[in-house]
Order: C-alpha cells, then structure tokens, then sequence
C-alpha cells in the first residue's frame, strides 16, 4: 500500500480493495460453504451498489432543475451529478481528444482478451443507447433502461413481431455452411417489407453491395461489427435451440409461449453470465459474484431497487475503445479494424466458433490513456463534445460523490510521469479535468485490475442497480412458471459463455476455448 494510494483511494476504499484482493484461501474456503457464500454475496453486492446515493436521481438531462417530467421522462438521460456551470480551464474536444491516442504499439491489458472487448460493446449497447434522431440531442436516448436482449428481439413490438416466426416460438433464420444466422434484410438495396419495422443506422450512407450483407437483427447497430454481429448470430441460436428444447418438454404449449418463455430464459441467462463471467472478469477479486435465485429475496427491500434509468454518465464511462486491437483476427487473417465493419459476411466461411475462439485468444488492450486506434478518434471527441454540452461536473466532483477524496494535483490521478505531463499541459487545474479525461487517466488499482478506482466503482453501482433490478428476478417471478422447469435447468446449467457456444455451433462442434480471459491467466 503506497501513500500516493492512501492519498488518493482514501483508506477505507484502499483497504476495501486489499481485503478482496488479499487471503485468497479466507476467500476460497468461504465460497465453499453455501450459506456463507450467500450472504457474502449479497452484502458486497448491495455494499457496491450503495456507494453513491440511490434512483431515483434529483435531476436527469432535461433541466438543471427538478419537475415532475423530469422524474419521470425517461426519453432524457439521468445524471447523478448536478451542472458543473460552465468549461473554463478545459480544452477544446479536439486537443482532448488527442489525449487517448493510441501510439505505433498497443498497450496490452493484463487480463482481457478480445471477446471481453466484443461482449462488453454487445451488452452494454442493449441498455446504452444515445438519440438516434436527427439532428441528435444529446440529452436524450433510445433505450429501453433494461436489460431485455432487445439485440436480438429488438425495441419494441413491432420489430419483434417481424423477426418472429409464429411458429414453434422461433425466430427467423436461415441456413448458411451448415450454421444458422438471421434472415437477409435487404433486397435490391432496400429493406425487404416484412422487414419495415427495423432500422440500421447510416443505412442511407451505405452502397447497395454493403446493403446486401446485412442481417436482420433487433438492433440498428446489428451489423456494426463482427463481433457484435457474432454475438447476435449466437443468441439467436440459444433462442431458438431453448424453444425447440420447450416445444419437445412442453407439447400442448403454443407458439406464444413457448416463444416469451424461451424469451424469458434468454434475458435471464445474459444477466446471469453479465454477473458471473463479464462482472467477475472485470473484478480482481478472489470472491466470485453469483446470480443466487434466493438474491432477489435478500435484496428485495434494498433502498437502491428502484425503476431502471441509465445515466448519462453510466453511458460515457463505457467508451472502452482502447480495448479494441488496430488488427483482428478474423478466419486465420489479421485485418485492420476497418475491414471488420460491416463484418457479418465473414462470418459464415470462417464459422462461428472459430471466430470466436480467436477472439479469446486475441489478447485486448489496456482500457487508459494514449492507447485508442486513430480510427475511433472522432468517437473520443463526440464524447467530450457531448460531456461539455451536458455540462457535466468534473472529475474531483465525482469522485467525491462516489466517496472518493478528491485529489490535489495531477499526481494524484496518475503516477505516470508521461501522463500526469499531458493533463497539466492541457488544463489549467486538477478541479478542471473533464469527467472523462480523468476516468481513463487514473490508474488501476493493482497490476492485476483492469478498470481504475473510480471507474470500477461507477461501473459496479450501475451495473448491478439495473441488472439486478430487472422484473424478471423478483421474487414472485423467478419461478418455474415463469421460466418452467426445464428453463430453469437451462439456467442452472449454464455458468459461461463457452457453455452457450458449444451447444449453438453444431456445424463445428469441435472444443473450443472461449473466455473474456487470457488462456494463461486464473
């Protein structure tokens, strides 16, 4: 424990820290009994959520006041911290911009490989939506504030409806090399009319050639980037694999049950894998985190269970864009960012599996500073744009609102030398360093972390408030009828993502080592 930590962390969350990530046989043993395993799961989960003040929020993004549809609008993003008033001492999104930067090496990260990078930018983009009007506001978004795998089964009714096939609790798809991948969206350069209800944005940017290699999935960004691409081609699959497996325990059920049981299932298996593979992932920790079916219970009176709203924050501390290699591999070939883009055409010849093998043998890069491909730039500079037109606080104000102190200088957010140089050339004052800027510039907790303090706390406080808030794991739903029996088994038996692609990739069936973690790594 080094002063800088103490001075920075604060005792109590630097000896927090030491206590999860020290004693590993204490933690180890724990885990074993199962009585203790559950409470200690539950008290450090409500223990993370309540480190800042819980939902509903004084203010969101409509006003810098609060009313009645300021509370309940939820077309407007919620903020946890009020207006800052005012950007003195901060400069332009551009120069700031320069600031992550990747330079001709990737800094790699300790722990994550490129799947961790893939399914972070597919999960977080069910609930993280921005506006998608034009012209764009930025207090505003398109979200529906809950996890609902709406990647897959999309916004709303009507692009459920046309994804569906009313039959057997399907969705469409069809046949390519022997694996299954959703229908073609489009025919001669249009949106084919069963279709109409689905949208992909800049479509009106893209050639009639690009148009044609797209897939009809539930989110307008579906066909973004293989590896989100990858990811809904593999939850499709689960749907449909778990309708078949109720229609044959279930004869006398309908297609509609079948398909909003099987519906149910799938949503409460992405929070379960969120929790226990992406969470423990991102985590140092030696105890595992648990999605126990008797947490709702324990939680259910917790002062933080509350209706979902994502925060405008909660969306720009995601912008985790130096997790992403300037070259992937895709099908035996490393290929330059670019060419993933509007990538689900090399998904097919490649298979599924395959790629996403490579992706969890593809190490990720370091989440900070100075380690972003050049081709994202203008996405690190909407982001600011967007902070300042929010006006949102700075960084000191969020850490002392996250029970952080706050820091005195430079020094303090970062130890390295190159670093703490940029900031101080660029801002007038540690008091006016950009909310963003200072969440990627901070330094992980140990050698071993892989988000900084300030980072991790904001992601385990929302991460948790709204997925653990979701309808479907109150106390009085999580039951086998809602999930019938067999769903519930699906449930249990499923502990990974790895579990999901070995029963979805029948076309190659071969063993695969799939994980957010490197291969050499616990």
């Amino acid at each position: 424990m080094t002063a800088r930590s103490i001075a920075t962390d604060g005792a109590a969350n630097r000896l927090r820290f030491l206590a999860l990530t020290s004693a590993r046989p204490f933690w180890d043993l724990a885990q074993t009994i199962q009585p203790l395993r559950r409470r200690l799961n539950a008290t450090l989960i409500d223990h993370a959520v309540r480190e800042m003040p819980p939902r509903p929020e004084p203010l969101s993004t409509m006003a810098d006041y609060t009313s009645w549809a300021s509370l309940t609008d939820r077309t407007y993003s919620g903020r946890h911290v009020p207006p800052s008033g005012g950007t003195e001492g901060r400069p332009t999104p551009e120069r700031a911009a320069d600031l992550f930067a990747r330079g001709e090496r990737m800094i790699p990260c300790p722990r994550s490989t490129v799947l961790f990078a893939y399914f972070a930018q597919w999960f977080t983009d069910g609930f993280l939506r921005g506006d998608t009007a034009t012209p764009r506001d930025p207090r505003k978004n398109s979200s529906n504030h809950h996890i609902d795998l709406n990647q897959v089964y999309g916004l709303h009714e009507a692009a459920t409806a046309a994804l569906r096939t009313f039959d057997g609790g399907r969705l469409k798809s069809r046949l390519i090399d022997g694996g299954e991948f959703p229908p073609q969206l489009c025919e001669n350069g249009k949106i084919k009319p069963e279709f109409a209800p689905l949208s992909v944005i800049r479509f009106d940017e893209l050639t009639d050639a690009q148009r044609g290699t797209l897939f009809a999935t539930g989110s307008d960004r579906g066909n973004i980037q293989i590896g989100f691409t990858m990811l809904t081609v593999l939850f499709l699959r689960e749907h449909n694999r778990v309708a078949t497996v109720l229609a044959e325990h279930y004869p006398g059920w309908d297609d509609e049950r079948l398909f909003q049981t099987a519906r149910n299932i799938l949503i409460v298996l992405l929070i379960k894998l969120v929790v226990e593979e992406y969470i423990n992932h991102i985590t140092p920790y030696h105890f595992r985190f648990t999605l126990d079916p008797r947490l709702s219970t324990r939680l259910a009176h917790a002062p933080w269970q509350r209706e979902n709203w994502a925060s405008v924050e909660f969306n720009l501390v995601y912008r985790w864009h130096s997790l992403i290699p300037s070259t992937l591999a895709v099908g035996g070939r490393d290929l330059p960012m670019a060419e993933t883009l509007l990538g689900g055409r090399l998904i097919p010849s490649a298979g599924l599996g395959r790629l996403l093998e490579e992706a969890s043998r593809q190490r990720a890069g370091r989440i900070g500073l100075f380690n972003t491909d050049p081709i994202l730039r203008e996405v690190d500079v909407a982001s600011i744009a967007d902070s300042r037109a929010l006006d949102l606080a700075p960084y000191n104000s969020y850490r002392e609102h996250c029970r952080f102190p706050r820091v005195r200088g430079f020094e303090q957010v970062t130890g390295d030398a190159k670093v703490a140089d940029a900031l101080r050339s660029l801002y007038r004052g540690v008091d006016d360093l950009d909310l963003y800027v200072g969440l990627f510039a901070e330094e992980p907790g140990s050698p071993d972390a892989i988000l900084p303090p300030l980072l991790t706390k904001i992601i385990a406080i929302d991460a948790f408030s709204q997925a653990l808030t979701n309808p479907l794991l109150a106390p009085r739903v999580f039951n086998a009828a809602t999930f019938s029996p067999q769903g519930l088994r699906i449930i249990g038996s499923t502990r990974s993502l790895s579990d999901v692609v070995r029963r979805n990739t029948p076309e190659d069936p071969r063993p695969r080592y799939i994980s957010m973690t490197r291969l050499d790594r616990p």
